[in-house]
């Protein structure tokens, strides 16, 4: 099972998206939204990233490492366009900070952290145990606008405990990984953790 850990999240987390945006996908192909360049740019990237990481999981479950480092280097051209599409986003729909409610804040600010964990696991390419942690945590901290429309999918009222208990399943599975794998928390999951917290003070309290 440890094997497939990562295959098994990044194939979660594309279903998550599919069942999401499956209103512009299949069943509402006619919305605004899907006539705008801006969202349809980013979608794409989207889309293409969680693809790119289910392929790049299986690399490593079938120990296809060359192929793993190809995609990956295809993987990071798509994870910047993925960074530079969500920020114009956020430039575009949302008038400056004050007008953002929490959970977009906190989104924006685990954007931020989505650049810096996946540089990070970039210059960290040659250290596995480093190098996949800053991957998954980077991924798994700005799932929001996917958690809130598989919500509203599943017409779930308390969206807000959802949004919790979502996020720390995740959590809690990553950190049973690193103890069957390392027999300890590693220090890249205490600082993903950490700044999922720092994170939602902010946007809470700001």
């Amino acid at each position: 099972m440890k094997k497939y850990y990562f295959l098994a999240v990044s194939t979660l987390l594309l279903i998550l998206s599919l069942i999401a945006f499956s209103d512009n996908l299949f069943t509402d192909i006619g919305q605004k939204s899907n006539s705008d360049p801006k969202f349809i740019i980013h979608g794409l990237f989207m889309f293409a990233w969680f693809i790119t990481f289910v392929i790049q999981t299986y690399f490593i479950t079938q120990k296809k490492y060359d192929l793993h480092i190809r995609w990956g280097k295809a993987g990071f051209i798509v994870a910047i366009g993925v960074f530079l599409s969500t920020l114009y986003v956020f430039i575009a729909v949302f008038k400056g900070w004050h007008a953002m409610e929490p959970f977009v804040k906190a989104n924006r600010l685990h954007m931020l952290s989505f650049g810096i964990f996946l540089l990070l696991a970039y210059l960290n390419r040659k250290k596995a145990a480093v190098h996949k942690r800053f991957v998954f945590w980077a991924i798994i901290l700005p799932i929001e606008p996917i958690i809130g429309r598989v919500s509203d999918f599943f017409m779930i009222e308390n969206w807000a405990l959802f949004y919790v208990l979502v996020w720390h399943l995740f959590f809690a599975s990553f950190f049973i990984y690193d103890w069957l794998t390392l027999k300890r928390i590693h220090p890249v999951s205490w600082i993903g953790l950490t700044w999922f917290y720092i994170a939602w003070a902010i946007s809470t309290f700001s």
